[in-house]
């Protein structure tokens, strides 16, 4: 049954996926997905949300380690707004990341009297995903976190280590597999983002539109097979970049013990 709800869920689409773009011939397909266009917004897309899932490691770390070594005022709040962007639609998302890094916004506003413009950037995207993948590193992490005695700590303490050295060898060890999952958690909501990210991207072509985007683009003018290209193109990579963090992690789950 298993077997079945998987494929009913999953491999029918991804096989009607990788079939359709045969349409256009090995040579069209080739051509669709190695446009200058196509080839511009799939950088902007993975290589924004790797930047976007590495910059949420450290800091969904950080907040992750708040919310469960510590009891401060308003903890239940934060930990509340951690989720945020798993309630929040992804449109409203968009409408206020672009309302507040707008160059008259909260944030924009100061930003651009320094020369830096965040919305209808690439850099907007970057901020986008970031958004929505924090929370996936910082619920990774917190599980993680709850198990880990301090007991290991405190023995690594007396034992004449550093803060920094407790850190080093007897946190991040533990905690690299949970790290590694959250990142390629928060990887692969970016790469697939869409709609908190067209608001505040500007979607100019060859600078600030995502291949999410493009692909809509070609379903609305009819290009079904070269929208379906563009997809078997980002499938391909994202199960290219989710393997390599899977080998990663049975590599460090024997160095953790």
């Amino acid at each position: 049954m298993t077997l079945v709800w998987l494929a009913a869920i999953v491999l029918i689409p991804l096989a009607a996926l990788a079939l359709r773009p045969w349409e256009l011939g090995l040579a069209g397909v080739w051509a669709s997905v190695t446009e200058p266009r196509v080839l511009a917004a799939l950088r902007l897309s993975f290589g924004a949300a790797a930047l976007a899932a590495a910059f949420n490691v450290p800091l969904g770390l950080l907040l992750a380690w708040a919310l469960v070594r510590y009891d401060f005022p308003g903890r239940r709040l934060a930990d509340a707004m951690v989720d945020l962007p798993f309630a929040l639609p992804t449109a409203v998302a968009g409408l206020a990341l672009t309302a507040i890094f707008a160059p008259n916004g909260w944030l924009g506003a100061p930003l651009a009297q320094i020369g830096v413009k965040v919305a209808f950037t690439p850099l907007g995207v970057f901020v986008a995903m970031a958004f929505v993948g924090l929370p996936f590193v910082v619920r990774t992490v917190e599980p993680i976190l709850r198990d880990l005695p301090p007991e290991a700590e405190e023995s690594a303490a007396t034992l004449g280590a550093t803060r920094a050295q407790v850190l080093w060898r007897v946190v991040l060890p533990a905690l690299a597999p949970a790290l590694l999952t959250g990142f390629g958690l928060a990887l692969a909501r970016g790469v697939g983002e869409y709609g908190s990210v067209i608001f505040i991207a500007g979607n100019t072509p060859m600078w600030s539109e995502i291949a999410p985007l493009l692909i809509v683009t070609r379903l609305e003018q009819y290009n079904y097979a070269g929208a379906a290209a563009v997809g078997l193109a980002m499938l391909l990579i994202s199960f290219a970049v989710l393997l390599a963090l899977n080998l990663a992690q049975r590599w460090l789950r024997p160095a953790r013990g």
